[in-house]
């Protein structure tokens, strides 16, 4: 009977243990893959985040950030010149170059002003500013006709003509608005304050400053 059952009942293969431990060392090695997948999987999402926290933050610093445009005198040429020394005074017909810098990126639209001329903190002049635009990092070029006259007859402006310096002060603000992304709108006042010298003898414009 011993033998009949050893017949019909064979025993187990002596090496079934051995493949159930490299069953559990497979399974061991795929959940270690699949272990480090996710952590490359999470490194990469990581890093992404960070990729495009550093896009927004340029973005916002530079095609986002709203600068203040420059407003200035940059030249003049004179048509009638008339100065008198010996009654002080002067009429002098001056062709003045402005600019509007822009280094937005976008356009600033800004609207009608005047710009005013002194001699000493006397006016002598003033000029009409149409509205326009400068371009989104561009310079608008300006050119306004000014009639600058002054016949008080000071002591003063006696040194000064016989000096050969005409010295002159001018003031402006245009009020605008800059336009990022054809969306968001900025208001942006900008003022131009500058000194300069009228050389009588040559009767250029020199010593141009502006703040």
């Amino acid at each position: 009977m011993a033998e009949e059952y050893k017949a019909g009942y064979p025993l187990a293969p002596a090496n079934s243990y051995y493949r159930s431990d490299e069953e559990a060392a497979g399974s061991a090695t795929s959940s270690g893959l699949r272990s480090q997948k996710r952590k490359k999987w999470l490194l990469y999402g990581v890093a992404f985040v960070i990729f495009q926290t550093g896009i927004i933050v340029l973005f916002s610093m530079t095609v986002m950030k709203v600068r203040t445009p420059h407003f200035l005198v940059r030249s003049a040429t004179f048509g009638a010149f008339n100065v008198q020394t010996t009654t002080p005074s002067f009429n002098l017909m001056m062709n003045t170059a402005l600019s509007v810098k822009n280094t937005n990126f976008g356009p600033y639209k800004y609207e009608n002003s005047t710009i005013n001329f002194f001699y000493r903190g006397t006016p002598v002049g003033s000029a009409q500013i149409q509205n326009s635009k400068a371009s989104f990092r561009s310079t608008k070029k300006i050119n306004v006709q000014v009639n600058l006259v002054d016949q008080s007859g000071n002591t003063e402006l006696g040194n000064d003509l016989n000096s050969g310096i005409l010295p002159l002060t001018s003031q402006s603000t245009l009020n605008g608005k800059v336009t990022l992304m054809f969306i968001f709108k900025k208001k942006k006042a900008i003022n131009l304050d500058c000194t300069m010298d009228v050389d009588i003898a040559t009767k250029e414009l020199q010593n141009v400053q502006c703040n």
